[in-house]
């Protein structure tokens, strides 16, 4: 048996993909001298389920793509602030009753401490600001802690799973590190269609997925520099994989406190 069929690609069958999110993401925090953060990662959901493009919200503070259903976020940036959302696999959910996890990006954002955590679907969670970056988890119970520099990245295994997708990502990002050569090298790595294996199992194993049903909507790059200033971009994806749009905003970001 294929290593995403142990990890739940599939809730009854090979042609059934799990109704939740399948994100995958990786940063670096503190890991160049020129870049104080570089964050990438896609989101993968239904082509169905009413999304908003990445913008400047109403309040001003918030820029954020936004899930027209829940009416959160899965990633988004502030003045000073970063947050991104996976969900995290485990038996028995997601609960539609519960709380949605878009919460916690636009609560931090807003700078505001997240919500009780223990009410939500469970969750891999980063949170950063100028002087720390955190990875917040609430399953098998909740837990906070403060990421080193270097490059680390997120899906929706358990906090040291070592996915497929997640290691060629972080890969990717290391590699740009040492060429610094602009945004489309970061961007080719999250359009990386290879598979873990041949088996029909690992079909949503790579990193971006292109499914007519359910795949990559977007691809999201945020960049800040050591002398804080920001740049988000955003490209969106339609059913087919192809290119249905790209947003690109400006934000401040102050330097680390020494």
């Amino acid at each position: 048996m294929s290593a995403s069929k142990r990890r739940g690609w599939y809730e009854d069958a090979p042609t059934t993909p799990v109704p939740d999110a399948m994100c995958v993401a990786a940063i670096a925090w503190r890991a160049h001298p020129r870049w104080a953060m570089v964050a990438i990662g896609n989101r993968d959901e239904f082509h169905a389920r009413p999304t908003a493009a990445l913008s400047r919200w109403a309040d001003g503070r918030i820029i954020a793509g936004r899930d027209l259903q829940a009416g959160g976020t899965w990633l988004g940036v502030s003045e000073g602030r970063f947050a991104l959302v996976t969900n995290l696999r485990m038996a028995g959910y997601p609960k539609p009753e519960l709380a949605s996890r878009g919460a916690l990006i636009t609560d931090w954002l807003r700078g505001n401490a997240p919500r009780a955590v223990e009410t939500m679907n469970p969750f891999n969670l980063w949170l950063a600001d100028q002087d720390r970056l955190r990875f917040v988890t609430n399953r098998p119970e909740p837990q906070q802690l403060d990421l080193d520099p270097g490059i680390h990245g997120l899906s929706n295994g358990a906090r040291g799973d070592r996915w497929f997708k997640t290691v060629r990502l972080e890969e990717a990002l290391a590699d740009w590190l040492d060429r610094e050569d602009g945004p489309d090298p970061l961007f080719r790595a999250l359009s990386d269609e290879t598979p873990e294996s041949p088996d029909p199992e690992d079909v949503f194993s790579p990193v971006f997925i292109r499914n007519e049903t359910y795949g990559t909507r977007c691809s999201t790059l945020v960049m800040v520099d050591a002398a804080g200033s920001g740049r988000i971009i955003e490209r969106r994806f339609d059913s087919h994989g192809q290119a249905a749009g790209e947003s690109v905003l400006e934000f401040g970001w102050a330097p680390a406190k020494p």
